[in-house]
């Protein structure tokens, strides 16, 4: 269906997953997932490093991934989920569900490779019920200007893109979040890792909801 193949990336991330997880990666995704139940719509679940995480009040976890190598990884990873996982081909901007379907959303460093980010979340709403949440982590543009900004800036015209399947180091993913329509309920910022200087580093994490329609 979605047609996406990043051989070279996916090897890659399968393996900084791994690595990134136990710098503290997955502390970051137990707070995430939190408190979920019911059924919940994960886009862009990668190699599902997640799964592990979704507590057992969830009922079902559908799991979108258009690249292939990453989705066969997350097929593999689902049977030894604490909750049921069903993993799916489909994109961020045409997910594969119908309106109002979800309980709730989960985004993990995602929406900076989506190539139309307020595609996705008006996507991410419409299949999430009134009053659903969105649950968010994503590494965004540095909140101050200064050196940081400026080589994210540069970076995301250059070479990084293409390097690393289309991620964009520059979007101020709150923002487009609130103007998708979403109400953010919480949102920390930090570096992720505490030290780091990479451009990756400046991340969001927190939860926005789904207004209920009158």
């Amino acid at each position: 269906m979605a047609a996406v193949s990043h051989p070279m990336f996916a090897w890659f991330y399968e393996r900084l997953s791994v690595s990134m997880d136990r710098a503290g990666l997955a502390e970051h995704r137990r707070e995430l997932v939190a408190g979920l139940s019911g059924r919940v719509i994960e886009i862009g679940a990668g190699n599902g490093r997640m799964f592990p995480h979704y507590p057992p009040a969830v009922t079902e976890v559908v799991a979108v991934e258009p690249e292939r190598r990453l989705r066969a990884a997350a097929v593999r990873a689902a049977p030894d989920a604490p909750v049921p996982v069903t993993v799916v081909d489909g994109l961020a901007e045409a997910l594969p569900s119908g309106d109002g379907e979800f309980d709730a959303a989960v985004v993990a460093l995602v929406l900076c490779t989506v190539p139309e980010p307020a595609v996705a979340l008006t996507e991410i709403r419409r299949v999430l019920r009134g009053g659903g949440e969105l649950r968010f982590f994503e590494h965004v543009a540095a909140e101050h200007p200064g050196g940081l900004a400026r080589s994210q800036r540069l970076l995301d015209a250059t070479l990084w893109p293409t390097l690393f399947a289309g991620c964009h180091t520059a979007r101020d993913t709150a923002a487009t979040i609130t103007a998708a329509g979403f109400t953010i309920e919480e949102l920390q910022r930090f570096r992720f890792p505490e030290t780091g200087s990479s451009p990756a580093s400046p991340c969001i994490q927190g939860r926005a909801t789904n207004p209920i329609r009158s």
